[in-house]
């Protein structure tokens, strides 16, 4: 059985970048995020989403392949892989 992504954000460019930490609070008031990821670039092809290989958050091409498919069905698909092979 598939488990849907824990996040997953819907884009309008097949290059997005993800660091793991775009939902937690900044500003003047707070301090800088220890948490997240090392901030890396993504290329969605022609399957129509990506998954970040760190947090597992899932990007999807608005009006691509994948936009208003069951996530759960989704292989994960990291840049550079190939939902073939897994």
């Amino acid at each position: 059985m598939n488990t849907p992504p824990p996040e997953i954000v819907k884009v309008s460019e097949t290059r997005v970048h993800c660091d793991g930490a775009d939902a937690i609070r900044g500003g003047k008031k707070y301090r800088p995020a220890a948490l997240g990821h090392p901030r890396i670039y993504l290329e969605i092809d022609e399957h129509g989403y990506v998954d970040c290989g760190y947090c597992d958050r899932r990007f999807v091409l608005a009006g691509g392949a994948a936009d208003g498919a069951d996530q759960a069905k989704l292989k994960d698909i990291s840049e550079g892989g190939d939902p073939g092979h897994r």
